[in-house]
């Protein structure tokens, strides 16, 4: 098994890897690097609040958030979950694909905090395929959300996913 990527290494891929349905449904430990890094603005996060109705201080008042545990406001957990499929379609892209679905998550954890105004990417490997009776493809991919500066990751997760080709 390949080692966790840091946030010190320098694994950023320059376009997404291409792979197939079929390769997807035979591919094990598939390595797709790092995304580019990408800012978490407090527009964002401000944003978010307001779609989720999540306005809790240590996200949306930096002034008392500047007092807290931080010394300042972070993103919220699950923002920093809702990047991830941006990021993964920086990393990888199914060139036969017609349609897909997000099946779903393993395993979730938000193993640090992401300051506003930190950069954050995503490291990815598809640690395995698999088909299925109904022509489509599910596969798993390890995911790290990594944090600029930072050693210790800001989430780690496995989200399973189904592909299905073109017709």
């Amino acid at each position: 098994m390949p080692a966790e990527p840091s946030a010190t290494d320098d694994r950023t891929v320059d376009a997404p890897r291409p792979v197939t349905v079929a390769e997807l449904a035979e591919v094990r430990g598939l390595d797709l690097g790092a995304s580019p890094w990408r800012p978490v603005a407090q527009e964002r996060v401000d944003t978010f609040a307001d779609a989720t109705d999540d306005h809790q201080w240590i996200h949306v008042d930096p002034e008392r958030a500047a007092a807290g545990p931080f010394g300042g406001t972070i993103a919220h957990g699950y923002l920093t979950l809702a990047l991830v499929p941006a990021m993964l379609k920086e990393l990888m892209t199914i060139t036969d694909h017609g349609r897909g679905t997000n099946y779903g998550l393993d395993k979730v954890r938000f193993t640090a905090p992401v300051p506003v105004g930190a950069d954050v990417r995503l490291a990815a490997t598809v640690t395995e395929g698999r088909r299925r009776d109904d022509g489509g493809v599910q596969y798993r991919v390890r995911l790290t959300i990594e944090v600029r500066g930072q050693e210790r990751p800001a989430m780690v997760a496995e989200s399973i996913y189904l592909t299905y080709p073109a017709a």
